[in-house]
């Protein structure tokens, strides 16, 4: 098995082939989209292959250690992330070719007028810890 970490975006990203902006999405279309967003999470819990998920909120801070006392907070400038990554999903695979299915699946979430979305879904594995080496 191994783990994948697939990042859903807001904007940035190759333009989808349903490319009406979401905020123009009819509060039915957007219950659409989630119901399949629930399901497919769902399906995942079912076959094992699920990890974790969250959508992610546009609020954000950077943070840092900065010695004693309160560390230093800033509101940006962000390396992009704060205005792109919508949520992430974590699930762990059979295979590379699994993976692709998984996020090519997801990237069909219906969308305006029920059409699937067609979204670019950024997919990068999780890096395995370094083997120990023994003599």
């Amino acid at each position: 098995m191994a783990k994948y970490l697939l990042l859903k975006h807001y904007r940035g990203g190759k333009t989808p082939t349903n490319d009406v902006p979401s905020d123009e999405w009819t509060p039915e279309e957007w219950e659409a989209h989630m119901a399949y967003m629930i399901d497919f999470e769902r399906r995942l819990i079912a076959s094992g292959e699920f990890v974790a998920s969250e959508a992610l909120a546009m609020d954000g801070v950077w943070v840092r250690y900065d010695g004693e006392g309160r560390p230093p907070v800033t509101d940006g400038p962000f390396a992009e992330t704060k205005d792109l990554v919508a949520g992430w999903m974590l699930f762990d695979v059979d295979s590379y070719d699994r993976a692709l299915a998984v996020a090519a699946e997801l990237s069909a979430a219906p969308a305006a007028g029920g059409k699937p979305l067609g979204e670019w879904l950024e997919l990068r594995p999780v890096m395995e810890p370094t083997p120990a080496i023994t003599e």
